[in-house]
C-alpha cells in the first residue's frame, strides 16, 4: 500500500538502519512472559523497607496512589502498548507525540538511571542480606558479589529473548514464593507474640509525609510500558498488553500493600529503615521456625535464628537477592531495547542502535549499562567509607529522579497521540473519550512532576514555611542545601547533554529515512 493510500497520520518516518535491525528479531514473547515481566519489573523488593520507613502513614498513602494513580497509568499503558507496538516502546511513543528530539533526550535519561540503579542501590542492598543472613565478605569479597551480580545481569540481557525471558519468570515466581511466605510467617509471629508496631493512630495522614514518601511510591508502580520495548517480539501485543496490565495491577498492589502492612505490625518503629527494613522484618519473623527474640529497654528487637528458622532464612536471603538481581536485569532488558531503538532511529550514534544477528539483542547498550553500573558501584562503595557516604545517598536520588522525569514526556503520549494519530487502530481504548484520555494524560503527568520536585527540592510544599524546607534534606547533607542541589542538578545536566550528544551523533542515520505504516510497519514510500 502507498503512503497516498492511507491517512496521513498512519504514516510514520523512520530510517533504513531500523529496518536493518528490525529484521534480526524474533517473536518470544507471549502472554505469560510479559505478565511475569511486569511482575518482576514492578514488584522491586528493594524499596519495601524506603517505604515502610515513613511509618503507618505510608500504607495509606500506598492505597492512595494506588487508586489515583496506579490504575490511571495502567489504563493508559494498556492503550498505548497495544496500539503502538513497534519495538522501543515509550521511546515510539514520545517520538510520535513530541518529536524525535524530545524522545531521544527522553530515552538517554530512561536508560542510564537502570545501571545507577543496579551498580547502587540493588547491588548495596544485596551485599547488605548476604552480610546479615550468611557472613561479611570483606573489601575482596564484596568486589567479587558486586561483579558477579552486575554482570550476570548484563549478560542475561544478552541472550536471546527466547532464553532471557526465564529470568524475569524466575524472577517473578520467586516474588510470589517470598511474598507468600513472608505474609503466611507474620501472621504465625503474630498469634505467637502480638503485635506491636503501630497503632491505630499512626494510620492518621499527613501532608508532610505524602510529599517525603512519593517519590520512592512512585518509584515502586511505574515499568508497566517496560514490555513493549521489546515490541516486535511479542506475538501477540494488540491482545496481550491490556490483558496483562490489568492482572499485573493487582498483583502489584497486593504484592506491596500486604507487606509493607506485615512490616509495620511487627517491626519496632526505630529498627525500620530504608536499607533493610524488610531483611529485619524477615528476621524476626522467621524465629517462629526456631531462634530467639531479646527485646531491649528501649523495644528494640534482637532476633537470632537458630536450626529450622536460620535454615528458612537463609533461603528467605537468597530469594530477596534473587528478586534484586532479576528486577535489575528486567529493567536493563528493556531500558536497553529503548535506548538501541532510538539510536538506530536516529537519535544516537547508530553504534549503540546495532542488534546481534546472533542473539537479537543490542549487545553494544548492554555492554555499556554493565560498565556504567561497575563505575556507580565502585564510586558508591567506594564513597560510603566514612563521610562522603553522603554521596552515595545523593546518587541514589538522582537514579529515582532521572526515572521520574523521564515519565514527563511519556505520560502525555496518551492524549498527544489521540489528537496526532487518530485513525491508528487501537484494540484497547481508556473508557470516557478523549476528556478522560486526557484527565489520565495530565494526572499522571503531575505524579511525575510532583515526585520528581520532590526529589530534586527535598522539602518542597511540605510547608508554608519555606525556612523549614531544610529539614527535609537527607540525613547526610543536613544543612548543605548547595551540595545536595549540585550533586543532583549537575549529573543531571550531564545526561542531558550527553542526550544532545547522542541526537547530533545520530544525523547520518537520520538522513536516510523510509516511511512505515505504524500498524503493520511496512515500508510505504522512501525520502
Amino acid at each position: 500500500m502507498t503512503a497516498a493510500a492511507l491517512p496521513p497520520d498512519v504514516i510514520e518516518t523512520t530510517t533504513t538502519a531500523a529496518l536493518e535491525e528490525k529484521a534480526k528479531l524474533k517473536r518470544h514473547f507471549g502472554r505469560f512472559d510479559i505478565f511475569f515481566f511486569l511482575i518482576c519489573t514492578i514488584v522491586g523488593l528493594d524499596t519495601l523497607g524506603a517505604v515502610s520507613n515513613y511509618g503507618a502513614q505510608a500504607f495509606v498513602w500506598l492505597i492512595f496512589l494506588s487508586v489515583f494513580f496506579f490504575v490511571p497509568y495502567a489504563l493508559l499503558t494498556a492503550e498505548l502498548g497495544s496500539a503502538f507496538r513497534e519495538e522501543g516502546g515509550s521511546y515510539i511513543w514520545t517520538k510520535l507525540s513530541m518529536g524525535r528530539f524530545a524522545a531521544g533526550l527522553n530515552a538517554v535519561l530512561y536508560w542510564l538511571s537502570n545501571p545507577i540503579w543496579l551498580g547502587g542501590a540493588l547491588v548495596i542492598t544485596a551485599l547488605a542480606v548476604f552480610d546479615e543472613f550468611y557472613f561479611e565478605l570483606g573489601h575482596v569479597g564484596a568486589y567479587i558479589f558486586a561483579l558477579a551480580f552486575i554482570w550476570f545481569a548484563t549478560w542475561a540481557a544478552i541472550l536471546s529473548f527466547g532464553v532471557g525471558k526465564w529470568i524475569p519468570t524466575i524472577g517473578a515466581w520467586g516474588r510470589i514464593v517470598l511474598l507468600s511466605g513472608f505474609t503466611i510467617t507474620v501472621f504465625i509471629y503474630a498469634a505467637q507474640n502480638g503485635v506491636g508496631g503501630v497503632s491505630v493512630g499512626d494510620f492518621k495522614p499527613t501532608w508532610a509525609v505524602f510529599i517525603a514518601a512519593v517519590p520512592v511510591l512512585f518509584f515502586n508502580f511505574v515499568g508497566f510500558e517496560l514490555p513493549n520495548a521489546a515490541g516486535d517480539e511479542m506475538k501477540d501485543a494488540q491482545k496481550d498488553v491490556p490483558y496483562t496490565v490489568k492482572r499485573a495491577t493487582i498483583v502489584a498492589i497486593l504484592a506491596y500493600g500486604l507487606p509493607i502492612l506485615a512490616i509495620l505490625l511487627v517491626v519496632p518503629a526505630q529498627q525500620i529503615t530504608s536499607l533493610d527494613g524488610f531483611v529485619s522484618a524477615i528476621k524476626l519473623v522467621f524465629t517462629v521456625y526456631g531462634g530467639s527474640v531479646e527485646a531491649a529497654a528501649d523495644g528494640t528487637l534482637t532476633p537470632t535464628l537458630t536450626g529450622a528458622g536460620a535454615v528458612l532464612g537463609g533461603i528467605a536471603a537468597a530469594g530477596f537477592i534473587w528478586a534484586l538481581l532479576s528486577s535489575g536485569t528486567t529493567w536493563i532488558m528493556g531500558a536497553d531495547r529503548a535506548q538501541a531503538v532510538a539510536a538506530y532511529d536516529g537519535a544516537g550514534p547508530r553504534w549503540l542502535g546495532t542488534f546481534s544477528e546472533r542473539w537479537g539483542t543490542p549487545i553494544a547498550v548492554n555492554l555499556a549499562s554493565g560498565v556504567f553500573s561497575t563505575v556507580t558501584f565502585v564510586a558508591a562503595y567506594e564513597l560510603t567509607q566514612g563521610d562522603a557516604a553522603k554521596y552515595f545517598v545523593a546518587a541514589l536520588g538522582l537514579a529515582i529522579s532521572t526515572t521520574t522525569i523521564s515519565y514527563l514526556s511519556i505520560f502525555p503520549s496518551l492524549y498527544l497521540l489521540r489528537k496526532k494519530h487518530p485513525h491508528v487502530h487501537r484494540p484497547y481504548r481508556v473508557p470516557g473519550g478523549d476528556g478522560v484520555a486526557l484527565g489520565v494524560s495530565v494526572l499522571c503527568t503531575l505524579w511525575a512532576a510532583l515526585a520528581s520536585l520532590s526529589l530534586l527540592w527535598p522539602g518542597f510544599a511540605t510547608s508554608l514555611d519555606v525556612s523549614t524546607w531544610n529539614d527535609s534534606l537527607p540525613e547526610e547533607f543536613a544543612g548543605q542545601r548547595l551540595q545536595y542541589e549540585l550533586s543532583q542538578l549537575v549529573p543531571l545536566a550531564l545526561f542531558i547533554g550527553l542526550g544532545v550528544l547522542f541526537y547530533i551523533l545520530g544525523a547520518p542515520t537520520r538522513r536516510k529515512q523510509v516511511q512505515i505504516n505504524i500498524e503493520t510497519e511496512e515500508v510505504v514510500a522512501d525520502r
